[in-house]
C-alpha cells in the first residue's frame, strides 16, 4: 500500500514539472510565431508602402525562427507528435506496442544524450561570428541547439518516467544502451567495410528504428551520429552544424507560417461554415448527378488544399460535411474513407503545400515556380478520380434527390467566394513579386482575418494562443527532421554515395522515361515508410541534379516526385495518410482496403500521365 501511495506521488511530480516546462516552452514559442509574422509583415510594409526595406528583417527572423523551431520541438516531444511510422506495431498486441513505445522514447533519449554536448561546442564556437546586419553575436542564434536538446533532454525523462513501469523502464534503458554498446565494440570491425556501412546505419538501423516507431528524426539522427562516430572519425559537432544548416534556409520560415495559416484558417472555416458553404456550392452544381457527392468530395478537396496545406485538415474540414448525405444515398463506408485518402494523394501538388515549400528549399527550385506548376496535375488525377468514380456509381439511383434552384446555386457562391478566393490570392502574390513565398503567408493570415473580422464578423480570440502553439510544435516536427536528414544527407555525400548514385541513375538505359519511372517507383516507397518531407530531404539533394543532367526540368521532376511520394503517404497497408483518413472518417481501415485499391491505380496512370507530359507541369510558367 505504502509502495503503491509513492510510485503514485511520483508520478504526480512527474506530471505536474512535465506541465510547469509545457507552459515555460509554449508561451515563448507562441510569441515566437506572432514575432515571425509581425517581422515578416513588416518587411513588406517598408518596400511597398513605405518604399525603404529594412535590411535587418529577414536576419532577426532567421534568428527567432532557429529558437521557433527547437521550441516547437519540444513541444512536439511532449506531446508525441514527432512524425513516426505506426503501421507495423499498430497490429502487435497492446502490451508490446506499449513496450515499444518505451523502447522508441529511450532511442530518442539516447540521441539527445549524444548530440548535447556537441551542440554546446556548436554553440561556443558561434562566439567568434558577427551577425552582419544585427552586429550580434550568433550565439544568440546558435544558443537554440543546446537550449532545445537539453529542454527535449528534459522532457524525454519525464516522458520515460510517466509512461513506464519499473521494469519496462529499465528493459528499454538496457536493450538501447546494449544495441549502442554493441556497435561502439564493433567499431574496429566496421571501420574497415567502406560504403557497406551505409547498408548497415542507414538501410538496416534506420529501417529498424522506424518500423519500430522510433519518431523518423530521432531514428535519422541516432544513425547518423554513429556512421560519423564509428566509422569516419568526423567531430560530433559536425553533426549538428548540418542540423543547423539543414534547419536555417530562410525559405522554411514559411512552414510555420503557413502551418498557422492553415490552422487560423481552419478555424476560421469552423466558425464562419466556409468549408460547409463550398462544399454546399459545389453539392448544388453536381448533386442531382450519378456520384455526384463523390465528385463534390474531389473537387471540394482540391479548393480546400488550396487553402491549408495541411491534409488532416483537408480532410477534417470536408468529411463530415459531405459523408452523412453519401451515406444517405447508399455509399458504402469503406469507399467513402478509400476516396477522401485519394483525393489526399490527389492534392499533393496544390499551393500552398509544404511539401512544395520544402523541395524549394531543399534544392533551390522557385517556390513561385512550384506552385504555378502544381494546379493542373492535381486536375489530372482529379479527373482519373472522376473517372472511377463515373465507373462504380454510373447506376446510382437519384430518383429522391432534389435539384439545386438557380438562386440557391448563386446564394451559395456568394458565401463561398471568401474561400475560394484565398489560393489565389496567394498565388498571384508570388508570381507578380508582391511578396517573396516566405512572406506570401503573411498576406493569407492578414486576408482571413480581414475575412473573419469584417466580413463573417465572428471570430473567438481565446482560441489564437492554443493555434500558435500548434503552429509552434507541428513545425517543430517538420524542420527536427529537416535537420536530422540535412546531417544524413551530408553524410551520404561525403561518403561517395550521391556520386555512385548519379553514375547509376544516369547510366540506366531507355533515358528520360526510364529514369521517370524509377522516380516514380522509389518515391511510392519512400513516401509509404518515411512520409513526404523526410523523404525530399533526404533524396531531393541527390536526384534533382540527376534529373536536370538527363534532361528533366526541375518543375516538372518535382510534380512526378510529390505525386508519386502521394500515392505511398495514402496508400495501405504503411501509408500514415490513409490511417489518419480512417481516424477523421470514424471508419474501421479494414473496409476501405478493397474500395482503395481502383482509386489508386487511377492515382498511378494519372502520375504516368504527368510524367510523360512535361507541359502538364511546365506549361504555365
Amino acid at each position: 500500500m505504502a509502495a503503491g501511495r509513492s510510485q503514485g506521488d511520483a508520478r504526480s511530480w512527474v506530471v505536474t514539472a512535465n506541465r510547469i516546462l509545457g507552459h515555460v516552452v509554449a508561451v515563448p514559442a507562441a510569441l515566437l510565431v506572432l514575432a515571425e509574422i509581425a517581422v515578416l509583415s513588416s518587411g513588406i510594409v517598408g518596400r511597398y508602402v513605405f518604399r525603404s526595406p529594412i535590411v535587418w528583417s529577414d536576419e532577426l527572423a532567421g534568428i527567432l525562427f532557429l529558437w521557433l523551431a527547437m521550441l516547437g520541438s519540444v513541444i512536439a516531444f511532449q506531446r508525441g507528435e514527432h512524425m513516426r511510422m505506426t503501421a507495423i506495431v499498430g497490429v502487435l498486441s497492446a502490451e508490446l506496442r506499449a513496450f515499444l513505445d518505451v523502447v522508441a522514447a529511450a532511442a530518442s533519449l539516447a540521441f539527445l544524450v549524444l548530440v548535447v554536448w556537441p551542440a554546446y561546442e556548436f554553440a561556443a564556437d558561434e562566439a567568434f561570428v558577427t551577425t552582419p546586419a544585427l552586429e550580434i553575436v550568433n550565439t544568440w542564434r546558435a544558443a537554440a541547439l543546446p537550449i532545445g536538446i537539453g529542454l527535449m533532454l528534459i522532457a524525454a525523462v519525464l516522458r520515460l518516467i510517466r509512461i513506464a513501469s519499473l521494469r519496462s523502464l529499465l528493459a528499454s534503458l538496457a536493450i538501447v544502451a546494449g544495441i549502442i554498446g554493441t556497435f561502439v565494440l564493433l567499431a574496429p570491425v566496421l571501420k574497415p567495410l567502406g560504403n557497406l556501412n551505409l547498408l548497415i546505419f542507414f538501410v538496416l538501423v534506420v529501417g529498424a528504428m522506424v518500423f519500430a516507431a522510433v519518431p523518423i528524426a530521432f531514428a535519422f539522427g541516432l544513425a547518423t551520429v554513429g556512421y560519423l562516430a564509428l566509422t569516419t572519425g568526423t567531430p560530433d559537432v559536425v553533426m549538428i552544424g548540418r542540423m543547423d544548416e539543414g534547419m536555417s534556409h530562410l525559405i522554411l520560415l514559411a512552414v510555420p507560417l503557413f502551418v498557422f495559416l492553415g490552422l487560423f484558417l481552419g478555424l476560421l472555416i469552423e466558425m464562419t461554415g466556409m468549408a460547409r458553404a463550398m462544399v454546399s456550392f459545389l453539392a448544388s452544381l453536381l448533386g442531382h448527378v450519378r456520384g455526384g457527392l463523390h465528385y463534390v468530395l474531389v473537387g471540394a478537396m482540391y479548393l480546400v488544399s488550396g487553402i491549408s496545406g495541411s491534409k488532416a485538415a483537408d480532410m477534417a474540414a470536408v468529411a463530415p460535411v459531405l459523408f452523412p448525405e453519401m451515406r444517405q444515398r447508399g455509399a458504402k463506408p469503406g469507399d467513402l474513407v478509400a476516396l477522401l485518402a485519394a483525393t489526399g494523394a490527389q492534392t499533393e501538388t496544390i499551393p500552398p503545400s509544404l511539401v512544395l515549400i520544402t523541395i524549394g528549399s531543399v534544392t533551390g527550385v522557385s517556390i513561385s515556380a512550384l506552385f504555378t506548376g502544381g494546379l493542373l496535375p492535381g486536375v489530372v488525377l482529379a479527373l482519373m478520380l472522376a473517372a472511377v468514380v463515373w465507373w462504380r456509381y454510373r447506376r446510382e439511383d437519384l430518383s429522391h434527390v432534389k435539384r439545386a434552384t438557380g438562386r440557391e446555386i448563386g446564394r451559395a457562391f456568394v458565401i463561398a467566394i471568401p474561400a475560394i478566393a484565398l489560393p489565389f490570392v496567394i498565388r498571384t502574390a508570388v508570381v507578380e513579386g508582391v511578396a517573396t513565398a516566405t512572406e506570401v503567408s503573411t498576406i493569407g493570415i492578414l486576408y482571413s482575418a480581414c475575412a473573419g473580422l469584417f466580413i463573417y464578423r465572428q471570430f473567438d480570440w481565446r482560441r489564437i494562443y492554443p493555434m500558435l502553439v500548434e503552429t509552434a510544435s507541428l513545425s517543430g516536427a517538420i524542420l527536427l527532421i529537416i535537420g536530422a536528414a540535412t546531417g544524413m544527407a551530408w553524410a551520404l555525400t561525403q561518403s561517395g554515395f550521391s556520386a555512385s548514385l548519379a553514375k547509376f541513375m544516369t547510366g540506366l538505359a531507355g533515358g528520360v522515361p526510364v529514369f521517370l519511372a524509377v522516380t516514380i517507383a522509389t518515391f511510392v516507397i519512400l513516401g509509404s515508410v518515411l512520409e513526404g518531407i523526410p523523404a525530399i530531404v533526404l533524396f531531393g539533394p541527390l536526384l534533382f541534379p540527376i534529373a536536370r543532367h538527363v534532361g528533366v526540368h526541375d518543375v516538372h521532376y518535382a510534380m512526378v516526385v510529390v505525386l508519386a511520394m502521394g500515392i505511398g503517404l495514402f496508400a495501405p497497408p504503411f501509408g500514415v495518410g490513409y490511417y489518419a483518413a480512417c481516424a477523421i472518417s470514424r471508419i474501421n481501415p479494414d473496409e476501405g482496403m478493397k474500395p482503395i485499391v481502383g482509386y489508386m491505380i487511377a492515382l498511378l496512370i494519372g502520375t504516368l500521365i504527368v510524367a510523360a507530359v512535361p507541359w502538364l507541369s511546365i506549361g504555365f510558367l
